[in-house]
């Protein structure tokens, strides 16, 4: 005889890193893709710079260059300090290592192929700031920012 015990549920597998809030991060990596309609998106990888949790992955987000995306991708692109009107010509490249103030929180989903609850921070959809120039900034000074990992399993992107 076997006896077993299914659960009601799968658990849910956790991927918050960081708590909810802003935070000032560095774009550490920008994986290309595209939408299931065939449209470019770029999926960001955003790592904090700065404060206590500096170095810890803060979410991935999405860029999606399409005409649904059109107003947030310029407000991203806005927010990083890059051109955002008039035909612009960019490459992932691009924003690597570029900064701004990032809104996160957590946020819940079923995963279609596992039946598993994932939870993961995510970016609002104004969730960008651009960062207030510095002094150095300005005169083109500022020390190159680095991140440094801490170890931490990093979550796979969300596409």
């Amino acid at each position: 005889m076997a006896r077993f015990e299914f659960e009601e549920s799968p658990p849910t597998v956790d991927y918050v890193t960081v708590p909810q809030g802003r935070y000032v991060c560095t774009i550490a990596e920008v994986a290309p893709g595209s939408t299931r309609n065939g449209d470019p998106r770029w999926g960001i990888k955003l790592v904090i710079s700065e404060g206590e949790f500096t170095g810890r992955l803060a979410a991935w987000d999405g860029l999606v260059f399409s005409e649904r995306g059109t107003h947030r991708a310029r407000r991203v692109l806005g927010a990083l300090g890059l051109p955002n009107t008039g035909e612009v010509e960019l490459d992932p490249a691009d924003l690597v290592g570029r900064r701004a103030i990032v809104e996160v929180r957590p946020a819940e989903y079923d995963d279609r192929t596992t039946g598993q609850k994932i939870r993961r921070n995510e970016v609002a959809y104004d969730g960008y700031l651009r960062l207030p120039e510095s002094e150095e900034e300005r005169h083109g000074s500022a020390p190159a920012m680095q991140t440094q990992a801490r170890g931490e399993e990093d979550e796979p992107p969300p596409f």
